[in-house]
């Protein structure tokens, strides 16, 4: 399929595409019982069918799981890398992970991770540690000695703690889901 095509779902729905990621980074790294390929784009540099697979498992998780009625394109991702993770157990990737990174002082001083996610199919496998590996990692790359800030949702602030993060805030409601700002330095 040529790279102007358009991008056929097949019957497992909107978060597979058929495409190869030849401008992906070819990374692949695993998790316990999967293996992933990481994509670590510019919202320029994600193909129509990539992005769409984002926009979907956001979708997914954010507004139709978390039953959230909030504007998800926030304006932020035009300055932000995306990290996208491709399960290679199958000739057609699937996306089974996925963060943004928000670029130091363009939402607070330092570089901030959101928009975490893992797919429904995926969960289970320790791939939420991987992503957020993954993504410490590029941020390390990308901004040595740089803090890192999240809004972790305070159920997850355990998950958090054990990746060196710490709470500087208070809970606080978003969206009627409790959270947490918490800032890892380096």
């Amino acid at each position: 399929m040529g790279a102007n095509k358009p991008y056929p779902l097949d019957a497992a729905g909107p978060l597979r595409y058929v495409r190869r990621m030849d401008r992906a980074p070819n990374l692949v790294s695993s998790a316990p019982g999967v293996a992933i390929r990481w994509q670590w784009a510019r919202l320029e540099g994600l193909a129509p069918g990539e992005l769409y697979a984002v926009l979907a498992a956001r979708q997914q998780v954010f507004t139709v799981e978390q039953h959230c009625a909030f504007q998800d394109a926030d304006g932020f991702d035009f300055a932000a890398w995306h990290l996208l993770g491709w399960t290679t157990e199958t000739a057609t990737p699937v996306l089974a992970a996925y963060l943004r990174v928000l670029d130091p002082g363009t939402k607070h001083a330092e570089a901030s991770i959101g928009r975490v996610l893992t797919t429904p199919a995926h969960r289970g496998e320790g791939l939420g540690r991987a992503l957020m590996v993954e993504g410490l990692a590029r941020c390390g790359a990308a901004w040595p000695g740089t803090s890192i800030r999240i809004a972790a949702q305070q159920r997850l602030e355990r998950f958090y703690t054990s990746l060196a993060f710490r709470p500087i805030s208070d809970p606080y409601l978003e969206d009627d889901i409790a959270h947490v700002d918490m800032v890892r330095t380096t």
